[in-house]
C-alpha cells in the first residue's frame, strides 16, 4: 500500500489520485509478439502513462520488459516521471511501475481496484476509477480472456492487434462502444503504443471529469496542531 506499514491503507493512493498528483493508475500486462519489436510496445507506453502521472502495475512478460528498463526501479521515477508522480515514488520509496505478479495474476490488479473503490472518494464502482489497462504486444488467446473479464468489470481496455472480430460490423460495435452502457468498460484496438497510451490518459482525464476531481488545488501545510487532528 502508498501508506507502508504505518499507515497501510489504500487512503494515501486515493488521497493521491483525488489531490491530482496522481491522474489514474493503468495495468500494462500480456504477451510478447513475435510480430513486433521485442517490449518496445510495453516499455513505449509505459514510459509514456508514467510521463502523464499515471501510476502503472504490471504483470508477466509486461513486468518483465519494465524490469529490463530499468523502470522498477526507485530513482526511475526521476527519470522519466511526470512531477506528481515523481513526489509520490520519492515520498514513499516507490518505483512508478509495480511488479503484481505472473501473467495469470491479473485478477490481483482487480483486487486492488475493488479495494479503491472500497476506501471510498472515488465513486462507487471500479468503472467509475480513473484507470485503465492494456495489453500492447498481445498475442496469446490467454489475453482475450483476460482482457475481457477486465471489460466486464468495468475498465477501458486497449490491445493492439484488433480482436478476430472486425468482419462483424455489429459485434465490433458492440465490444467497443455498446458494451460500456451495460458493463462500464469496453475494448479498444490501437497498435501504436503512444497513441494507445494517449487513448487510455484521455480516459482517466474523463473519468476525473466525472468524478469532480479534475481541478487544481491549493497545497496545503499543516502545522503540528492540525497533523494531531488528522483521522489515520
Amino acid at each position: 500500500y502508498l501508506g507502508g506499514r504505518f499507515r497501510a491503507s489504500y487512503r494515501p493512493l486515493n488521497d493521491g489520485i483525488i489531490s491530482g498528483r496522481l491522474h489514474g493508475a493503468a495495468g500494462v500486462v500480456g504477451c510478447n509478439n513475435p510480430k513486433q519489436v521485442h517490449d518496445y510496445g510495453h516499455i513505449a507506453m509505459i514510459k509514456e502513462l508514467i510521463k502523464n502521472d499515471v501510476l502503472v502495475v504490471s504483470t508477466g512478460c509486461s513486468a518483465m520488459a519494465a524490469g529490463k528498463a530499468g523502470l522498477m526501479r526507485p530513482d526511475a521515477a526521476a527519470k522519466y516521471c511526470g512531477k506528481g508522480l515523481q513526489e509520490i515514488c520519492e515520498t514513499v520509496g516507490i518505483p512508478p511501475v509495480l511488479h503484481v505478479g505472473s501473467c495469470v495474476d491479473n485478477s490481483r490488479i482487480l483486487t486492488i481496484l475493488a479495494n479503491v473503490v472500497a476506501e471510498g472518494g472515488l465513486g462507487e464502482d471500479i468503472s467509475d476509477l480513473p484507470v485503465a489497462g492494456a495489453a500492447p504486444e498481445w498475442m496469446s488467446e490467454k489475453a482475450v480472456s483476460i482482457g475481457m473479464y477486465f471489460v466486464a468489470s468495468g475498465v477501458f481496455t486497449v490491445i493492439a492487434e484488433p480482436l478476430p472480430i472486425l468482419g462483424a460490423p455489429n459485434l465490433t460495435r458492440y465490444l467497443t462502444d455498446e458494451i460500456e452502457k451495460e458493463l462500464g468498460g469496453k475494448w479498444a484496438f490501437e497498435r501504436d503504443p503512444i497513441k494507445a497510451a494517449g487513448m487510455m490518459i484521455e480516459h482517466i482525464e474523463k473519468k476525473r471529469d466525472a468524478l469532480g476531481i479534475n481541478v487544481e488545488k491549493e497545497r496545503k501545510l499543516y502545522d503540528m496542531e492540525e497533523r494531531r487532528a488528522l483521522a489515520v
